[in-house]
């Protein structure tokens, strides 16, 4: 039997739609930085406040990492995703209709508990699937829901927005209608493209099962425990420090983008369409990195080199006004940002099975939820006393040089 071929129509079978509703996922994250082109004015909201608001989603995010891979497999995938799914659609389209910032820390707050146990669930999902071989090269592709989110969703989004007026509604109203309802949409969709396991895909055949099961077992050198084994494991808390400071950087630099690309002159309009050039090379980079850390196996240099370059592109784009060198300085720092992501969450499975699996990815996305809820209130705070994104930046940087250095 020809292991490859069966691995790669499992990941045909099932990428396409977990790539899709990764998309989603991160459209719903992320579109609070287009909306606010229109809805800070609307609702009076300071930079300070933006930021708070943007990173506010994680705080609660962070607090059900852990429960929510824990609930996943005791439940199962099926189940689990489901809830999720219909749960934030409803919340992230609600945020049309806050009319302060009170109300908006509410509804983001809400809207990251509901969000919690999705990625790192997906993450989880998918070592049911792949060994270590695979491992890498399909948490990039997964992944690159979020340069997608940016080069599909911008544009879409600053179209969206145009939509001022339409029975009654802002714009900003419509995006987060437009974009929110897909998830809730897309939850019936669930159960019949997500198997528990291989065990219950019907387009394997039983002798592929076992195969699968037979190379994920033999491969599985990690340590089986409690969930206490990952809590108490220095190699999960120096990895969450690690993508703390990267994410950090990652949702400073794109929550602020659109507004970084509006203060540089161009319309709501082209402001989708310019925001997305840098998160296409950053789509590339992000399955190409990916590829090369499977291929040399190895991982902590492919974590390191492009923690380095999102540093140095975020100095380039910190000093000067100059468009070309603002944006050439940010496509840097996004390829650095996203091509991380393909190394650095293949390396749990390296060290951790069953219950500790679990509860080690959930833990180690916790500590990257600190550094989402921190990176835009981060920016805003220097926005707010200077008027300017340059030091805001700067501070990013120097959180991609700690990454690089733990």
């Amino acid at each position: 039997m020809d292991e490859h071929k069966v691995f790669m129509r499992c990941a045909w079978r099932l990428m396409p739609f977990i790539l899709l509703l990764y998309f989603i996922n991160y459209v719903d994250r992320v579109n609070i930085g287009f909306a606010a082109l229109t809805m800070r004015a609307d609702l009076g909201l300071t930079a300070d406040q933006f930021g708070w608001a943007a990173g506010m989603l994680f705080w609660s995010y962070a607090l059900f990492q852990v429960p929510g891979n824990i609930i996943m497999e005791k439940i199962g995938t099926r189940a689990w995703i489901f809830t999720i799914l219909l749960v934030w659609g409803v919340i992230s389209a609600s945020t049309a209709f806050v009319q302060n910032a009170t109300q908006l820390y509410i509804v983001r707050l809400l809207l990251g508990a509901a969000e919690a146990g999705f990625f790192p669930g997906m993450l989880l999902y998918l070592t049911y699937w792949f060994p270590q071989a695979y491992l890498g090269r399909f948490v990039g592709v997964f992944m690159s829901g979020i340069p997608l989110a940016f080069i599909i969703g911008a544009p879409v989004s600053s179209l969206i927005l145009q939509m001022d007026g339409i029975w009654g509604l802002e714009g900003w109203q419509w995006l987060f209608l437009l974009e929110g309802l897909p998830a809730a949409i897309l939850a019936f969709a669930v159960p019949a493209m997500l198997p528990n396991g291989p065990h219950e895909a019907k387009w394997l055949t039983s002798d592929e099962k076992k195969m699968i099961t037979s190379r994920l077992v033999r491969e599985d050198q990690g340590e089986k425990g409690s969930i206490w084994t990952a809590f108490l494991d220095v190699r999960v808390i120096v990895l969450g420090l690690t993508l703390a400071c990267i994410q950090c950087g990652l949702y400073g630099t794109q929550l602020w983008l659109p507004q970084i690309v509006q203060s540089l002159g161009f319309s709501n309009v082209l402001n989708g369409f310019v925001t997305a050039i840098p998160f296409i090379f950053g789509a590339i980079a992000m399955s190409v990195w990916g590829h090369k850390s499977d291929v040399a196996k190895e991982r902590i240099w492919h974590i390191v080199f492009p923690c380095l370059f999102a540093a140095a592109g975020l100095v380039i784009a910190s000093l000067t006004g100059n468009y070309i060198f603002v944006l050439l300085g940010l496509s840097f720092a996004l390829i650095g940002l996203l091509s991380v992501d393909g190394p650095l969450f293949a390396l749990p499975r390296t060290f951790l099975s069953g219950a500790a699996a679990a509860a080690g990815i959930g833990l180690l996305n916790t500590f990257g939820s600190l550094g989402r809820g921190a990176g835009p209130p981060i920016v805003g705070f220097f926005v707010e006393r200077s008027g300017a994104y340059s030091q805001g930046m700067v501070a990013l940087a120097v959180f991609m040089v700690m990454a690089a250095v733990i």
